[in-house]
């Protein structure tokens, strides 16, 4: 059986390959081409290798390059800093035995986790290492809707976000670049685990029902902690713009700490203190009408 952390070191190998073209890197392209980036033997020869030991590492075989034979391939490859990193995890953890039993058990929020979230006065959630809604705070709702509406199997941010009728703003000009940096998320857990059932379960569900993000999945792209802004069309507040950022919090692989911020001072602020106020009224007229029924 093809070892898993070496098949996705093939298909990442794969995938960078095709990302690049014979003039990126000084070579001349040269008659009729049936690959679009560079083929096998070109980039052997550029990170100094054998044609056949190269194909058999695309192919997820039994190799166990060495760390040198992968800063050649990083350099011809022109990798960045984290797809570098990534690279190393993949085929190092390929070099290892398949473990005979590894913990997949559910992920769990610590109470001191809950504390600050309840504290933070701005949206924040908890997403687990795939992106798994674990925890959040009012703000949260406010912002985002209530998670809680939602069966738990379906909390989680790439199901929601390839869903036609739980995202209709998915349309929004970044919807692409915010999938692509929550793919890149789930691709780098992916990494440490290959064959973890959640990752194979959503992953799979994705691939069958989404075109689109077949096309996105199978660019390799990786994210480690990543930043973004994104725009919020919240009916009867209006547009509001919002940074967010993650933050690791402990485990290996742990969950992270998805938090949204708009300048202080700034109209996107104000725009979401109103609907934090807007919120709170709503809870008060439900919290009315519940008591108005025990009567």
């Amino acid at each position: 059986m093809t070892h898993p952390y070496a098949r996705e070191l093939g298909d990442f190998l794969r995938a960078r390959r095709g990302r690049l073209h014979p003039r990126d890197v000084g070579l001349e392209p040269g008659g009729r081409r049936r690959v679009t980036g560079l083929r096998r033997e070109e980039l052997a020869l550029l990170a100094g290798l054998s044609t056949d030991y190269y194909q058999r590492m695309e192919q997820g075989r039994e190799v166990r390059p060495s760390d040198h034979v992968l800063d050649a391939l990083a350099a011809a490859l022109a990798l960045d800093d984290e797809e570098r990193r990534h690279l190393f995890t993949l085929a190092r953890a390929a070099r290892r035995p398949v473990p005979a039993r590894v913990d997949h058990g559910p992920e769990r929020v610590p109470e001191s986790t809950r504390r600050l979230l309840r504290v933070l006065d701005t949206p924040a959630v908890v997403l687990g290492r795939h992106l798994d809604l674990l925890a959040w705070n009012a703000w949260a709702v406010a912002l985002l809707g209530d998670p809680a509406d939602l069966p738990p199997g379906r909390l989680n941010m790439l199901l929601l976000m390839f869903d036609e009728a739980a995202s209709p703003v998915r349309r929004c000009a970044s919807w692409e670049q915010q999938a692509l940096d929550y793919i890149g998320m789930m691709r780098a857990a992916v990494a440490t685990d290959p064959t973890h059932p959640r990752a194979t379960a959503i992953v799979g569900e994705l691939t069958i029902r989404s075109a689109e993000f077949r096309r996105l999945w199978s660019r390799h792209d990786v994210r480690g902690s990543v930043t973004g802004t994104k725009t919020f069309q919240v009916p009867g507040v209006g547009d509001i713009v919002l940074d967010w950022d993650t933050y690791p919090l402990p485990g290996n692989p742990g969950p992270v700490l998805l938090v949204f911020t708009a300048e202080p001072g700034s109209a996107d602020a104000d725009a979401l203190r109103l609907l934090a106020s807007l919120r709170a009224t709503d809870r008060s007229e439900e919290s009315y009408l519940t008591r108005r029924r025990d009567i």
